[in-house]
């Protein structure tokens, strides 16, 4: 087994999602895959990830409940190269108790961690591009149905 071979997006709490998806517009030309209004997801335009950067409105950080989201890092996601890897990861990151959450996002399967400070990881396998159907231009999340996904990547 192999481990994570590159960074595949990061996800950022921002004050307003639609501001700051215009920056990051204007500033380095990323391009929107999926604007859900609170939650934009943006692309570099010579990327192959469905998405670079994930941007979620928390709104201001003044008065927020404790606990409550706050602009900053939300996440970064590790990618590995294949569904037998990340079925390895899952075993191993459940046996050192880091393993929170597990998704199906259309275009990745993904593992929600949390290391020894419990700051949240994503660690991901990205479906081959040809299997990203509707999901090219949208951002879902639904429960990762392992025995589905085991039978059609496995």
């Amino acid at each position: 087994m192999s481990g994570a071979f590159r960074l595949n997006h990061a996800v950022l709490y921002v004050s307003d999602a639609q501001r700051s998806a215009e920056f990051y517009r204007d500033a380095l030309g990323m391009e929107t895959v999926s604007d859900l209004g609170s939650a934009v997801f943006l692309r570099l335009p010579e990327g192959d990830n469905h998405h670079d950067l994930g941007l979620f409105t928390v709104g201001a950080s003044a008065g927020a409940p404790t606990g409550s989201p706050r602009p900053g890092l939300y996440h970064l996601a590790w990618e590995v190269d294949s569904f037998e890897t990340l079925v390895a990861l899952r075993t191993k990151l459940a046996d050192m108790g880091s393993l929170a959450g597990e998704s199906d996002h259309g275009v990745t399967l993904s593992l929600y961690c949390k290391d020894p400070d419990g700051i949240e990881f994503e660690v991901c396998w990205t479906l081959p591009r040809e299997a990203w159907g509707e999901f090219e231009t949208e951002a879902v999340t639904r429960l990762l149905d392992w025995n589905v996904a085991a039978s059609r990547w496995g």
